[in-house]
């Protein structure tokens, strides 16, 4: 009766349409929102650092999370959730406007029409009129503390006009007439990111004070940190200064930068961080000298990362050397990690060579071991294809060959696809790596033909379970056909039961008459 229920249920679910989402509702933006402009200014420079998002291939590891799709299964319980429907009622919550406290001030405050209306107008794109309602406010009500952040918004709305020499004007004006303003820091980056922009079109009052203000200040007093820059306040103009000079000038920004990392007083700790980043930028002379620098003296330990992780942009034999010898001697694990991916990214044949001798060690920590392995994986070649096949015999640590076997699966190929087959049906092998060899084999390719013949040649009840997995992860017909075959004859309940779940998910009609006639027998 089970089964039937099952079958049942799975030619409803072939049958039944799909729901069409509800509507998307855009939710308009709140004054309170209108400070995020603010990170349009060069504090946005740090998400350049988002090239370390290379690193973020190793996330393709997260695709041995693909066997859990089993928990499908569980899908037959999910119809309930038609009751969340209801959930379309939390759209009441866009009445609240998510209004900024200015907006919430006495409803008599004079600057509150022409600060909405300036708003609206910026918002909309229309970036003149929001610029001159701005000028109105401070213009009319000088005294206002609304007065000093209208002139910021006037000059980011003059700067997204290209109007650069007005909207540097008013940036000005606010430093010297608005000390107190909640825009004050934001200002300073704007500013810095304009005269950048106007040193590039010839300025030459913009490219003195970018020149100047690139200079790394006086060391601070390091018994003192009470004065100290956080992440968000001057630094942040000082680095968007380097970045225009490294723009307009690398062979005078270069040597200023090196200044940076040379300090080592307690407040420059933000600013070298920073500057490390900068420099890596620029192919210049003095770039691999000054990486190489920082990744073995700084001493802190994110410089010396960073420092590392943008060595993987200097392809020397060099930087490949110094790498090599972190690896050999570094403690702490994150640097190993960056030194490892830099490697990665390094096309030199020692490179390779370096990262296999470091999957093989056995007094290295296994998590950086897979990353090594990982990315030998992502290095299609016979000699990186062979020496992981030869290194899953020698490891022990099941994490370890997990990894292996995925990193043999994102090579591909028929040597490695022969490789995992054996794998999985070597009984000899414990049924885990068995099973994951099997997926990964059938994620990857492997000959169906082979695959479907497999199924009665499986003693082992986990093995079956997941080749009926397998099967319902592939397309082709043969698939299906595979399917079909263990819903009608396999003797065993639940595997016969997997089985026609999978076909309930399938769109072939093949599948519908299949269940179908199982109802009617």
């Amino acid at each position: 009766m089970q089964t039937l229920q099952l079958v049942v249920a799975a030619v409803l679910g072939i049958q039944q349409p799909a729901i069409p989402p509800p509507p998307h509702r855009d939710v308009l933006p709140s004054v309170a929102l209108d400070g995020l402009q603010a990170l349009q200014g060069f504090a946005g420079l740090e998400g350049l650092e988002g090239l370390e998002g290379l690193a973020g291939l190793a996330g393709l590891e997260g695709l041995e999370g693909l066997q859990g799709l089993e928990g499908l299964q569980g899908l037959e319980g999910f119809e309930g959730l038609a009751g969340f429907e209801g959930l379309q009622a939390f759209d009441a919550f866009d009445a609240f406007d998510g209004a900024s406290p200015s907006l919430l001030r006495d409803a008599q405050d004079p600057t509150d029409s022409l600060w909405r209306a300036a708003r609206q107008a910026f918002n909309r794109g229309d970036y003149a009129s929001a610029a001159n309602l701005y000028g109105d406010l401070t213009r009319r009500y000088p005294n206002t503390t609304r007065a000093g952040d209208a002139l910021y918004w006037a000059a980011f709305a003059l700067y997204k006009n290209d109007d650069l020499a007005r909207a540097r004007s008013l940036l000005v004006t606010q430093e010297r007439r608005y000390a107190k303003a909640a825009t004050l820091r934001d200002g300073a980056a704007l500013l810095a990111r304009i005269q950048a922009a106007l040193a590039k079109q010839g300025d030459e009052q913009a490219g003195r004070w970018i020149s100047q203000h690139a200079q790394p200040g006086p060391d601070a007093d390091t018994a003192h940190t009470k004065g100290c820059l956080s992440e968000d306040e001057d630094d942040d103009m000082r680095v968007a200064a380097l970045n225009g000079l490294l723009q307009m000038d690398a062979v005078n920004a270069v040597p200023i930068l090196r200044k940076v990392l040379a300090r080592r007083d307690a407040c420059a700790t933000v600013l070298r961080r920073k500057a490390v980043f900068l420099v890596s930028q620029k192919r210049t002379a003095e770039t691999e000298d000054i990486l190489l620098d920082a990744a073995q003296h700084d001493p802190d330990s994110e410089v010396r990362q960073q420092a590392v992780f943008w060595l993987s942009q200097v392809p020397t034999e060099r930087a490949v050397g110094m790498l090599d010898s972190i690896l050999k001697t570094a403690t702490d694990q994150e640097l190993q990690e960056k030194a490892i991916f830099a490697l990665s990214q390094q096309h030199s044949p020692r490179a390779g060579q370096i990262l296999r001798a470091y999957a093989e060690r056995s007094d290295a920590p296994s998590e950086t071991r897979e990353k090594a392995i990982f990315w030998l994986g992502q290095h299609h070649s016979a000699e990186n294809a062979a020496f992981l096949r030869g290194l899953y015999a020698k490891v022990s640590d099941d994490n370890l060959k997990d990894k292996v076997i995925f990193s043999l699966s994102q090579m591909g190929g028929t040597e490695n696809m022969r490789w995992m087959m054996d794998i999985a049906v070597n009984d000899r092998e414990p049924v885990e790596q068995r099973k994951k060899a099997l997926f990964w084999a059938g994620q990857s390719g492997a000959d169906l033909g082979e695959l479907a013949g497999l199924y009665d040649r499986m003693q082992n009840r986990e093995m079956k379970e997941q080749l009926i997995f397998v099967y319902s992860q592939r397309h082709e017909s043969a698939a299906l056909d595979a399917l079909i075959k263990i819903a009608k004859t396999e003797q065993d309940r639940e595997l016969r039961k997997k089985a026609i779940f999978w076909l309930g998910q399938s769109h072939d009609p093949r599948a519908a008459q299949v269940l179908l006639e199982i109802i009617n027998q």
